[in-house]
């Protein structure tokens, strides 16, 4: 018998099924959904729908800013390209991650690194605007939680992508053929 290694499936790794999770949501509802509802809507005060996101979604992305996220509707320039930045890079990112962490690519691993750094950077830039800029908050509480799991998460992935060995294997034993 000869002994082999295989990628530990996804259903015996529950933190990469947490990672799958955030990278199918983020993928979804907020890169190809909530985010285009920012760059196809220039001016949240004078606008009609689009054909998409749904209006309902529209509907909720203004609330949730006239509730809560002033920054969200005044949309400054440094905003905008945040969007842009989550469009064109991090939504590619998560839809590779999925594919990567389901099939254990160890590829994914520079790339995620760099998605770390870069959402870390973006997260505490936009914190920092809530907090003391000029549409700060008056629920900043409220808004930090909303963005915590970002940061989180990359902190997260950066925990987790530490190794060069990103995934592990697991040995399995091989009956020889017959010569």
């Amino acid at each position: 018998m000869a002994d082999q290694t295989t990628a530990v499936p996804l259903r015996m790794r529950p933190i990469d099924q947490l990672f799958v999770a955030f990278f199918v949501v983020n993928a979804v509802v907020v890169t190809y959904t909530v985010d285009v509802e920012q760059v196809v809507i220039d001016n949240p005060a004078q606008f009609a729908y689009p054909l998409w996101p749904p209006p309902p979604v529209v509907d909720l992305v203004h609330w949730y800013g006239r509730s809560f996220d002033p920054l969200l509707m005044a949309r400054p320039a440094f905003w905008r390209m945040t969007i842009w930045i989550d469009i064109l890079l991090f939504g590619p990112f998560y839809l590779a991650a999925i594919y990567a962490f389901v099939r254990s690519r160890a590829w994914i691993r520079t790339p995620a690194l760099v998605w770390s750094g870069m959402m870390a950077a973006n997260v505490s830039i936009i914190l920092m605007e809530e907090r003391y800029g000029v549409t700060a908050s008056p629920h900043f509480g409220v808004v930090a939680g909303a963005y915590l799991p970002w940061l989180l998460a990359a902190v997260a992935i950066i925990l987790r992508m530490r190794r060069a060995d990103v995934f592990p294997r697991r040995r399995v034993a091989q009956e020889e053929e017959p010569r």
